[in-house]
C-alpha cells in the first residue's frame, strides 16, 4: 500500500510540474497583454525557469542525498505553492519571474529525487522502464491540462482583467494537496544513501570528465538543439496564434494544446516503432517531416492571417496543422537519451543525467530568447521559419552522434577481454 502511495504521489508531482513549467508559453502571451511588455521582455520568463533548473540541477547532486529524496520533493512542492499564492497578491511582473525561478529550482529538486527514487519503488528493469514511460506520459498530460485550465481563466475581451491571476490560487491548492499525499507516503531511502553519498562527492568531476568524450559532446549538442527547437515553438505558439492568426487569447492557448497532445501520441507510437527500425533512420525521417510541416503550415498561416475569429469554425487550418510538429519531434529526445545512457557504464548514468538536465535547460532558455527577439523585430512568421535552422543543424548533429556511437562501440569491443 505504501509503495502504491509513493508511486501515485510521484505521478501527481510530475503532472503538476507539467502544468506549471509549460504554462510559460501562455504566460508569455498574458504578460504582453496585461503588462504591455515587448516580446523580448516576455521571453525572459523562459530563462528564469530554465536557468534555475540548470543551476540547481548542477549543484544539487552534491547534497540532495543528505537532505533526502522525499524531503527534497516536499521542499519543492511547498516552495511552488507559496510562490503561487504570492503572485495574485502582488500582481507584478517581478512576481511572475520569481514564480518561474522557484518552479524551475523546485523541478530540479523533484526530478533528481524522482529519478533517484524510482529504483527504490520498482522491482527489476522492466518495471523501472515501464514506470519511467508512465511518468513522462503524466508530464505530457499535465502540459495538456494546463492549456485547458489557463484558457478558462483568460478574459478575451479585457486585456487588463485580473481574472487570470486567480488560476494560481487553484494551482497552489493542488500543490498543497500533493504535499499532503507525499507527506503521508512512506519512502525507505536507506538503500540509496550510502552509494549516493559517495557519488555526490564526485558529481562535479564526473560531469566534467564526461564532457571530454566525443560521444558525450555530440549527444549534448543534439539534446541542446532539440530542446531549443521544442521550447522555442511550444513557448511561443500561443503568441503566434494570437498575434499572427488573430485567435482570441483563450483560443490561442487551447490550440497550443494540440502540440502537447500530438507529442504524447508521437512518443507512444515511437516506443513501438523504435523496437523495429534503426533509431537514426526514424529520427532523421521525423526531422525531415517536421521541416516539411513548417514549410506547409507557415505559408498557409500567412494566407489566412487577418481573418477575425469569433467561433471555432473560424479557426484557420494552419492553427491545427502547425502544432502537429510535436508528433514528429516527439521521439527524438527520449531516443537520444536512451542511446547515450545505454552507451555508458551504469556508474556514469547519474553524472550523465545531470548533463542532460543542464544542457536541456540551457537549450530551452536560448531557444525562447532567440524566438522572442525575432518575433519582436521581424514578426511571428520569421520567428517560426527560424526553426528550420536548428532542425537542419540537429539532422547533422544526429549523424555525427551516430558515427561517434558506432566508433565507441567498436572501441569497446576491441578493448574487451578476449
Amino acid at each position: 500500500m505504501g509503495n502504491l502511495k509513493i508511486k501515485a504521489s510521484v505521478f501527481i508531482n510530475y503532472l503538476l510540474f507539467g502544468i506549471m513549467l509549460n504554462s510559460v508559453g501562455t504566460v508569455i502571451l498574458q504578460v504582453q497583454r496585461y503588462y504591455g511588455v515587448t516580446e523580448s521582455s516576455a521571453s525572459i520568463l523562459e530563462a528564469f525557469k530554465d536557468i534555475t533548473i540548470a543551476v540547481v540541477s548542477f549543484l544539487v547532486a552534491s547534497f540532495i542525498t543528505r537532505i533526502g529524496y522525499k524531503k527534497s520533493m516536499q521542499i519543492g512542492l511547498t516552495a511552488v505553492a507559496l510562490a503561487c499564492f504570492l503572485v495574485p497578491s502582488v500582481k507584478t511582473f517581478i512576481a511572475i519571474k520569481l514564480l518561474f525561478a522557484v518552479t524551475g529550482a523546485s523541478f530540479a529538486l523533484t526530478k533528481i529525487s524522482v529519478f533517484g527514487s524510482i529504483g527504490l519503488i520498482t522491482k527489476g528493469e522492466k518495471e523501472h522502464i515501464s514506470f519511467m514511460n508512465f511518468l513522462e506520459s503524466f508530464f505530457m498530460v499535465g502540459i495538456l491540462m494546463g492549456y485547458f485550465i489557463f484558457s478558462y481563466f483568460i478574459d478575451d475581451a479585457d486585456a487588463a482583467s485580473e481574472r487570470w491571476f486567480h488560476i494560481y490560487y487553484f494551482i497552489g491548492g493542488l500543490y498543497l494537496l500533493a504535499l499532503l499525499l507525499l507527506s503521508s507516503a512512506p519512502l525507505n531511502e536507506s538503500e540509496a544513501r550510502p552509494a549516493e553519498l559517495l557519488k555526490a562527492e564526485q558529481s562535479f568531476s564526473d560531469m566534467l570528465k564526461l564532457l571530454v568524450l566525443p560521444l558525450v559532446v555530440s549527444f549534448v549538442i543534439c539534446a541542446f538543439l532539440y530542446v531549443l527547437i521544442e521550447q522555442s515553438i511550444m513557448s511561443w505558439l500561443p503568441t503566434f496564434n494570437n498575434k499572427v492568426l488573430h485567435l482570441p487569447s483563450s483560443f490561442s492557448v487551447l490550440m497550443a494544446g494540440i502540440m502537447a497532445a500530438s507529442t504524447a501520441i508521437g512518443r507512444f507510437l515511437a516506443g513501438i516503432i523504435l523496437k523495429k527500425i534503426s533509431w537514426h533512420i526514424a529520427l532523421t525521417t521525423c526531422l525531415i517531416a517536421a521541416a516539411c510541416l513548417v514549410l506547409i503550415a507557415l505559408p498557409l498561416a500567412k494566407a489566412e492571417s487577418g481573418h477575425q475569429i469569433h467561433v471555432w469554425a473560424d479557426v484557420p487550418l494552419s492553427a491545427y496543422i502547425f502544432p502537429l510538429i510535436g508528433f514528429f519531434l516527439a521521439p527524438i529526445y527520449p531516443a537520444v537519451n536512451s542511446v547515450i545512457l545505454a552507451a555508458l557504464p551504469k556508474e556514469k548514468h547519474g553524472a550523465m543525467s545531470g548533463l542532460i538536465v543542464v544542457f536541456s535547460a540551457l537549450g530551452g532558455s536560448l531557444g525562447s530568447l532567440i524566438t522572442g527577439y525575432i518575433f519582436q523585430h521581424y514578426g511571428g512568421q520569421s520567428a517560426f521559419y527560424f526553426s528550420l535552422v536548428p532542425l537542419t543543424l540537429l539532422t547533422i548533429a544526429l549523424f555525427i552522434f551516430k558515427r561517434t556511437r558506432s566508433a565507441a562501440r567498436i572501441n569497446k569491443e576491441n578493448n574487451a577481454p578476449k
